[in-house]
């Protein structure tokens, strides 16, 4: 039985190595039918046939009207309007009134620069973050390169406060009238903005579509086989459920339509979304493939990255919160309880947000989230102390039966299994636990009842903004990342070949050195992992060694075997008794 479960455990978390790397894979490129934002030829996303099904009356787009007469080309130069929070800095451009940087000032890249998640070097054409567009194609084009006038010149530093920064075009020759409001900081959530946005032709409100061009930041992951990242892909929540959709998704179907508590694109750690709540809107999305600029191509080794664009649609004037920030939890939480769902905790998540939540409360009072998961750790071992205990019991107990157990084998060992005389070993063995009080799956139960808290573990780990960047001690500046002098998972491993000397055991000799190559196959695979899983298994394998000190100072250990032959008569004895009964 001791065999059987550590069998388990290694099997258990090979799977889910495997599972991750390869099931869940981060999502793959787009074909190359996937037109490239900018490229020549390439269809603009409101204006490319959708598959979808048709949406509500509400949504449906009137008839165009005549064009709005061209006016000659603006040649008055685009000013920077700049944003500046206690959270975030954005860069405006009055060409189009868009967004031309979003920069997270409390999250770093690897250059220890403020996190910039609009990409950089965008093909000419491309629609920056909150481009404003309509139903005329035309209209759109000049929406996205006319000077809109700011009602504030230079910079607007709110610090914590809410603020609102204000454009607008008007044409008198043609009667088109655009304005744009965004509302910073509304009730103090520091990475939300509520976006108002109308085109008036002649007095006729028209449809508006705002584009949030190719969104999130780097664009590929930067994670490994234990730990995979995942650049950007289509998400939205729609009736209770959450939908992440991969680029081959979007290609079969582009757009969709309903009422959405929220829609956008998300990476690894960061999502920029629409927050509609009970109101019916429109979103095309569209997979695309940029080149990764200087120096990330260098330090990576990618050459090209996946991006996603999305469009909101909706039938008149716009008015809508967006989200565009960290996939931190209380964050999240504070601005939509639904909104947690973004984060992939996986299938396990009622038990990954428990342990968050107890993670940042214990580093609430530690300030160091090392040492907050070594605390954790500890905890949990403390609260899994009685099922490890009673499993370690229990199998000291079988090491001690183990002598008749493999005697009473021996002596059927020549019926083939499907001999009725095979049964009678059974029965001899059954009897022989009886007498001995011995529960052979008693050691097994236990310990695989801790196996969701390991899995759990590992999901919080893989996906917690938390860890991001967040340094233990000495050498380990990042949790995220793999230890970069391999110390703690050579330690991880040394540790695991004491515990698995420690270790009451029931297998026979080459099983027993079968198993001791366990933990160097293991040392091996957490060589790349996060040095915050390592340190997580590493204080686990420590407590689980002290816990066998413990248990076997109080039970004492097991009596030596008085040889063969005793251990034979003692089966023998056993099994006439049972014959007799």
């Amino acid at each position: 039985m001791e065999k059987r479960v550590f069998l388990a455990i290694f099997l258990s978390f090979g799977i889910l190595v495997l599972y991750q790397t390869y099931v869940v894979p981060p999502p793959p490129p787009p074909t190359a039918s996937v037109p490239v934002m900018g490229a020549e030829g390439a269809s603009d996303p409101s204006t490319t046939p959708s598959s979808a099904t048709p949406g509500p009356a509400a949504l449906s787009q009137p008839t165009a009207a005549a064009d709005v007469p061209a006016t000659p080309q603006d040649t008055t130069p685009a000013r920077e309007i700049v944003v500046d929070t206690d959270h975030v800095r954005v860069v405006f451009t009055t060409e189009g009134a868009a967004v031309t940087s979003w920069r997270l000032k409390r999250y770093f890249d690897s250059r220890g620069e403020p996190l910039e998640l609009v990409p950089a070097q965008l093909p000419v054409g491309s629609a920056r973050p909150f481009t404003l567009a309509t139903d005329q194609d035309p209209l759109s084009a000049r929406l996205a390169s006319v000077k809109f006038n700011s009602s504030t010149d230079g910079t607007l530093s709110l610090g914590n406060a809410p603020g609102t920064l204000s454009f607008e075009f008007a044409d008198p020759s043609t009667g088109l009238i655009a304005r744009k409001s965004f509302h910073f900081q509304p009730d103090g959530l520091p990475y939300n903005v509520t976006v108002d946005a109308s085109v008036d032709v002649q007095g006729v409100a028209r449809p508006v579509t705002l584009k949030m061009g190719p969104s999130l930041g780097l664009g590929f992951g930067t994670g490994s086989a234990m730990m995979p990242s995942y650049p950007p892909a289509a998400i939205y929540h729609r009736d209770n459920n959450v939908e992440r959709l991969s680029p081959d998704d979007i290609t079969a179907q582009p757009a969709h339509e309903g009422v959405m508590r929220f829609v956008g694109v998300g990476d690894h750690y960061f999502l920029s979304a629409a927050l509609p709540g009970s109101r019916s809107v429109r979103v095309e999305y569209r997979p695309l493939l940029l080149p990764v600029p200087e120096p990330d191509a260098t330090e990576t080794g990618v050459t090209e990255r996946t991006f996603v664009d999305y469009s909101i649609v909706t039938s008149g004037a716009l008015s809508l919160p967006f989200y565009v920030g960290p996939k931190d939890f209380d964050i999240l939480r504070a601005v939509d309880g639904q909104l947690v769902r973004a984060i992939d905790f996986g299938m396990l998540s009622w038990l990954v947000v428990p342990l968050l939540q107890a993670l940042k409360w214990i580093n609430g009072y530690l300030g160091n989230f090392g040492w907050s998961i070594i605390a954790l750790t500890i905890l949990l071992n403390v609260i899994m102390f009685p099922l490890r205990h009673k499993s370690m019991v229990s199998m000291k107990k079988m090491q001690e039966v183990q002598p008749e157990v493999k005697a009473i084998q021996e002596r059927y060992k020549k019926y083939k299994m499907t001999d009725p005389e095979r049964q009678k070993m059974n029965t001899e063995m059954m009897a022989l636990y009886k007498q001995k009080g011995v529960n052979p799956a008693s050691g097994c139960v236990p310990m695989l009842l801790t196996f969701p808290v390991l899995f759990a573990f590992y999901a919080m780990l893989s996906v917690a903004i938390e860890l991001r960047g967040a340094p233990w001690t000495g050498w380990i500046t990042d949790l995220s990342v793999m230890d970069p002098l391999y110390i703690t998972p050579v330690l991880m491993g040394a540790t695991m070949f004491w515990q698995q000397k420690l270790t009451p055991s029931t297998a026979d000799p080459i099983q027993q050195k079968m198993f001791l190559f366990m933990p160097l196959i293991f040392s091996v695979m957490f060589l790349w992992a996060p040095s915050g899983l390592v340190l997580y298994w590493l204080t686990s394998n420590i407590m689980t060694i002290g816990q066998q000190y413990l248990t076997n100072h109080l039970i004492g250990a097991p009596p030596k075997s008085t040889g063969g032959t005793s251990a034979e008569r003692r089966a023998k004895s056993v099994g006439s008794a049972s014959t007799v009964k």
